[in-house]
């Protein structure tokens, strides 16, 4: 998974400490998160640094966010110096040495080059570490290059050629010293890893790891430090090519993260290959100065540019889905259990599927190679094979045996005729030939291989997905937890259903609407209640649903009016968007951020409710549940009705299919015949621009089925 919400890119320095005043050369932390905001931080020691690290993924951990901490180190070395030096080839097995001999002090004193030089005495050439400060000084360390061999492995690694880096991970003096900084920092990173939720990219399972620890080249974002006005080089590195990695799309960053082999054993640079999207991110991006803030989204995520007043639906859907993320936890739960839930990690089949080879029917097995292209009479063996109780023993050449659908194929058969097909005296078996070989056989794995992904994360488990999990063996899933969803209904006009008799009173149909919605979806549904319209009692409510809310849905009190609360409430905290929306029905829609958690101001209207909810809520909500952006499923059909449309705004018609496959509209368009909800069975979408329409023209068919 690489839905990440915190992204550090760390500096690492193998000098001394520096002085309290920030400058180059020096360790620096940059800070961004998928809302946009950011910053750099001056660490002066190593030591310093690994605390604070240690303190910033608890702290991120405990507050349910993400982690991809990328360091401008190598986290291996060349294929097969590992096992040089360790006997193994688990390039973690050489951290934990490094970890066990590398002595760093407060003040920056460190070993690093006694180290490097008891390598080297492990090899019979010079080197391959290289460099030092003084001539008379560990003379087991060459001070240049030239006397080196790279005897068994290469001098860079894999990734080093791609990325078209020029350090090496050998080099221990004169600038870069990329060896000086593996050294001090693998020893670090050992003792991170070693924290509960922190995995290794790409040594271990990190798909669902609170904390990733990968390793990242500043130099991928250098033509946008080069044009950065920082007179701090590695200060600006960092803050840029945080910035960058929380700018790319989930998608690409899952590309970013596919490795070759060589990465099992020399790691990999994280975007090694994609300097061009990162860069081409940041040229994208306007600058933003602002601290760093940690709010679950931003609370401009609904912001329309200045000058905009009407919004197309797909331009609205659009910002929707750049603007929101996953932002659910995940959990481990029993197969059985997981219904209606979704996955959060890619589920790996336990055994094939079918387990071994077997017969697709019942009938008679033998060897192929007994058949000729004529009419074939084989013996018949005592016994049979059926399903549960396989024949134990083989079936000689030239001889059949009864086998029954499901049965393991016995050993010599590799063919099998339908039992209608043939004729038998209880000793013999007849059958017309020619036969196909392998024909009414299932080969083991023909549906799923063992290891083989079964299903893909972000797949809602229905009895299907159930059906073929537990078949494969498999019988724990890690699932994203239910989006919890509250619904809340205002306005003084509103009333409990039958507890009045007034006129002026309208029953709240709404919310048991929208709750029993978010139910067939799957989501944990809030009620929240109705208030009325006091803007105080307003707030309170608002207040308590943040703390156990993802989203809320509020109907009435979205427009612009006198008593229209939610809208305004939304206005004052500076977080809302009154985005008029060119559909019919459904406008106004109010979106916004409360305390962190979005708010979809639904329009009072039951008829607008619902169809905003379905169009703009699902596929917002399917995201941040970790399901993805979900598009309904739509068909063209021929009209069985008549209608003239002005240009202008998206509408879309409570529609039902008849006995003929024609979609019928329902009689009145008028938002107050609630009615019609119940008498249809999808909706009739019609596109933004004129229309006139006829019998017989093809329209496009939602059925409600497809927002499921």
């Amino acid at each position: 998974m690489t839905d990440f919400d915190t992204f550090l890119v760390v500096d690492w320095s193998a000098a001394k400490a520096k002085s309290a005043r920030p400058q180059t050369d020096a360790i620096w932390f940059g800070i961004a998160r998928r809302d946009g905001k950011h910053q750099a931080l001056y660490l002066r020691s190593r030591m310093e640094a690994e605390r604070h690290l240690s303190q910033f993924f608890d702290q991120e951990m405990s507050s349910g966010r993400r982690v991809l901490a990328a360091f401008d180190f190598p986290f291996g070395y060349p294929q097969g110096f590992a096992r040089h030096v360790t006997g193994s080839d688990d390039p973690l097995t050489l951290w934990d040495w490094l970890e066990e001999r590398i002595v760093d002090t407060p003040d920056g004193e460190n070993n690093r080059f006694e180290i490097a030089q008891q390598i080297n005495a492990l090899f019979p050439d010079p080197g391959p570490f290289w460099g030092r400060h003084a001539k008379a000084d560990f003379p087991g360390v060459p001070y240049r290059k030239e006397t080196v061999r790279f005897t068994g492995f290469a001098e860079k690694r894999e990734t080093d050629v791609v990325a078209r880096s020029a350090s090496s991970c050998f080099q221990l003096a004169f600038p870069p010293t990329v060896g000086g900084q593996v050294l001090t920092g693998l020893p670090v990173l050992a003792r991170l890893r070693r924290k509960k939720g922190v995995m290794v990219w790409p040594y271990e399972e990190w798909r669902d790891a609170p904390v990733v620890l990968a390793e990242v080249w500043p130099g991928l974002v250098d033509r946008a430090v080069r044009a950065s006005e920082d007179r701090i080089r590695d200060r600006a590195q960092v803050a840029l090519l945080s910035k960058a990695l929380s700018l790319v799309p989930p998608d690409s960053l899952e590309s970013m993260m596919q490795t070759p082999p060589a990465a099992r054993e020399e790691a990999w640079i994280l975007g090694g290959e994609h300097s061009e999207l990162l860069e081409k991110v940041l040229a994208q991006e306007k600058p933003d100065s602002s601290t760093l803030v940690p709010p679950r989204l931003k609370n401009d995520c609904f912001a329309l540019p200045p000058g905009v007043d009407w919004t197309p639906v797909d331009t609205a859907l659009t910002r929707l889905r750049k603007r929101l993320h996953k932002v659910v936890g995940t959990e481990s739960i029993a197969c059985q259990n997981a219904g209606g839930r979704i996955l959060a990690m890619d589920a790996i089949a336990r055994r094939s599927n079918p387990p071994a080879a077997n017969s697709a029917v019942d009938g008679y097995g033998f060897a192929h190679a007994a058949t000729g292209s004529g009419d074939t009479v084989l013996p018949l063996l005592e016994g049979r094979a059926a399903a549960g109780a396989p024949y134990d023993g083989r079936v000689p050449t030239g001889h059949a045996i009864r086998i029954l659908t499901g049965a393991l194929l016995p050993k010599g058969v590799d063919t099998v005729v339908l039992e209608e097909d043939c004729s038998t005296d209880g000793r013999r078996v007849a059958f017309e030939g020619p036969v196909r070989q392998g024909a009414n056989t299932r080969r083991a794995g023909e549906d799923v291989v063992e290891g083989g992904t079964v299903l893909a994360s972000g797949t809602v488990l229905g009895p299907p997905e159930l059906a073929v999990l537990a078949a494969t063996g498999i019988t724990e899933l890690t699932v994203f937890k239910p989006l919890r969803v509250g619904v809340l209904s205002t306005g003084d006009e509103i009333a409990a259903p039958g507890s009045t008799e007034d006129p002026a009173r309208t029953y709240d149909a709404n919310r048991p609407m929208l709750l029993q919605l978010l139910r067939d979806w799957r989501m944990q549904a809030i009620d929240l209640g109705h208030i009325e319209d006091d803007r105080r009692l307003l707030k309170r409510r608002l207040d308590q649903a943040s703390r156990r809310c993802d989203a809320i849905l509020t109907s009435g009190g979205a427009s612009a009016g006198d008593e229209d609360h939610v809208s305004a409430l939304l206005g004052e905290t500076g977080s809302r968007a009154d985005w008029r929306i060119a559909l019919k029905p459904g406008r106004p829609l109010a979106l916004g951020m409360w305390q962190g958690v979005p708010v979809f101001g639904l329009p009072g209207n039951p008829v607008a409710a619902l169809v905003c909810t379905l169009i703009f809520a699902r596929p917002a909500l399917g995201l941040m549940r970790g399901e993805g952006w979900k598009i309904p499923t739509g068909f063209d059909v021929p009209a069985a009705f008549s209608k003239s449309k002005k240009p202008g705004r998206r509408e879309y018609l409570r529609a039902r299919i008849d006995a003929d496959g024609a979609v019928s509209v329902f009689p009145s368009e008028g938002s107050g015949r609630i009615s019609g909800l119940a008498w249809a069975d999808g909706l009739v979408e019609i596109g933004d621009e004129a229309r006139q329409i006829g019998p017989g023209d093809l329209v496009r068919y939602i059925p409600f089925s497809s927002f499921l």
